[in-house]
């Protein structure tokens, strides 16, 4: 029996170094997280909307404004969806730099290009100038999205790999909120307040490039480049021991199968990559599909939809950011205890009761020219933090985590690229037709949310598969084989069948 098949934890010692490197690594999150918090509170800014937007600026003054048209504006939309659009495509640049150059390079590219985005974003005297410093940070996104969860998971020991690539997931949590306290205070910095909000997003992008030089690279991607020596110094350095034979003969293992493979992205069209394939890309884009980046790219926007005025519509947004932070420690001490399946069909309740809730308050107590009483507004609010809360423990970190576990080695860069840029596709999409959603289907859109959170929970109940200590380079053989669906795609002699 090789050690794929052998069922087992390995050895390991918590040193302050992978800590260290854990922690690093995870600034990729902050970085994609702040972005998502001030995207939605710049473009609320009169200031920014004077300065680029005139035309949404007079419709938001408007004595008599629709309370569901009056941010619509396709240019304004591009201004929040240009960074996912770049995103998807450098994904799959992405991809192969982690392949051939490993883990560690692409995590510094990220820092650079975020950096650079950034700094062009806040020093902007034209539309097209903002435009293009978010399409430089989209490619910093897609390096970032595409390395840190594969990095976190290379390096985690397989009985903590949940937790340790939710920290991913965790600082994304804690840049939306970072960025919503920046958005509250520099909300009356006039007229400089969303520069600032913009060019602080370099401060997370240092950290990444500090990260970037100080981590190591993963043992994985060095003994895939043949670098064995080197692999078992690193596997020892972020085991905290010296006996680490047998999980380095599993990684050998999994990349000896791996060098097999001349060409990755024929090989996710074979039928025993469909698994992996379908699940990682559903996950992706059912974590965009719940709605969640309409809400915190546009709390700040809906908040004033259903009534709140500038500064109440923000402290709301930044009281969501902290129940998303805190809700998100819930996953992080759950997700290797009670499993993957749990946490997901648990918050697809109550996603589903929240959404449903919040559109039917709207439809009855909203129409396009009046605001909410105040006791429904803060009912929304409630329902809002509710709705937040069950993603930040479920699909948040697991739609990053399950995409990042599930790949054999061979295909794993290939394969989660397709994962990233589809979460980014569909992240452009709803970035870019929200706020026109918002304003021809006026309190509909909560339902729209709420039909797709149901076909969620049958995607887990029937397709989705528990991995909660199962070592990332035996996933292949020790799930799919076993699941009632995915069985047939692997033949009984635990070998993935030979494709078309």
């Amino acid at each position: 029996m090789g050690t794929l098949d052998r069922v087992d934890n390995f050895p390991w010692k918590m040193t302050p170094y992978v800590v260290t490197c854990w922690l690093l690594a995870a600034c990729g999150g902050l970085m994609f997280g702040y972005d998502i918090g001030i995207s939605g509170g710049v473009t609320g800014m009169d200031d920014f909307l004077k300065e680029f937007f005139p035309k949404v600026y007079e419709r938001k003054q408007h004595a008599h404004e629709n309370n569901y048209c009056k941010f619509d504006n396709q240019y304004l939309q591009l201004f929040t969806s240009s960074l996912y659009l770049s995103a998807l495509v450098s994904s799959f640049v992405a991809s192969k730099v982690c392949s051939v150059k490993g883990r560690k390079p692409s995590i510094l590219i990220s820092a650079v290009f975020f950096l650079a985005g950034s700094a062009l974003s806040a020093l902007s005297q034209t539309l097209w100038m903002v435009i293009i410093g978010r399409v430089l940070m989209g490619v910093g996104v897609g390096f970032g999205n595409e390395a840190v969860p594969l990095f976190l998971s290379e390096i985690a020991p397989v009985q903590h790999r949940g937790a340790v690539n939710i920290l991913f997931q965790l600082l994304v949590t804690v840049g939306i909120l970072i960025a919503n306290l920046v958005n509250f205070a520099t909300l009356n910095l006039h007229p400089i307040g969303w520069r600032v909000s913009l060019g602080l997003a370099v401060v997370p992008a240092i950290l990444l490039l500090i990260g970037g030089i100080i981590i190591t690279e993963t043992p994985t991607s060095l003994i895939e480049r043949d670098r064995i020596d080197e692999g078992r110094k690193v596997l020892r350095k972020i085991r905290g021991i010296d006996q680490v034979e047998a999980e380095l003969q599993q990684i050998r293992e999994a990349c000896d199968q791996g060098k097999l493979v001349k060409h990755t992205y024929k090989e996710l069209r074979k039928k025993q990559s469909v698994p992996p394939l379908v699940i990682g890309i559903l996950m992706q884009v059912f974590q965009q599909m719940t709605g969640i980046n309409a809400v915190m790219f546009y709390a700040p926007i809906l908040f004033q939809t259903v009534g709140f005025k500038s500064h109440g519509s923000l402290l709301s947004a930044v009281i969501i950011g902290l129940v998303n932070v805190f809700s998100t420690l819930v996953s992080i001490f759950g997700v290797d205890k009670f499993g993957r399946r749990v946490l997901l069909l648990q918050a697809c309740v109550q996603m589903f009761v929240s959404q449903t809730a919040i559109g039917i308050i709207l439809i009855v107590k909203l129409t396009d020219t009046n605001s909410l009483p105040k006791g429904a507004g803060i009912l929304v609010v409630l329902l809002t933090c509710m709705f937040v809360m069950s993603f930040a423990w479920s699909w948040g970190p697991l739609g990053w985590l399950i995409p990042s576990e599930i790949f054999p080695v061979e295909t794993r860069t290939a394969g989660f690229a397709f994962a990233v840029s589809s979460n980014m596709m569909f992240t452009f999409l709803i970035a870019q037709a929200f706020l026109s959603m918002l304003c021809h289907m006026r309190a509909y859109i909560f339902i729209f949310f709420s039909v797709w959170i149901v076909v969620m929970g049958l995607f887990v109940v029937f397709l989705l598969p528990e991995t909660k200590g199962v070592p990332i380079d035996a996933v292949a053989d020790r799930v799919w084989k076993k699941h009632p669906v995915w069985k047939r795609f692997v033949d009984e002699d635990n070998k993935y069948e030979n494709g078309p």
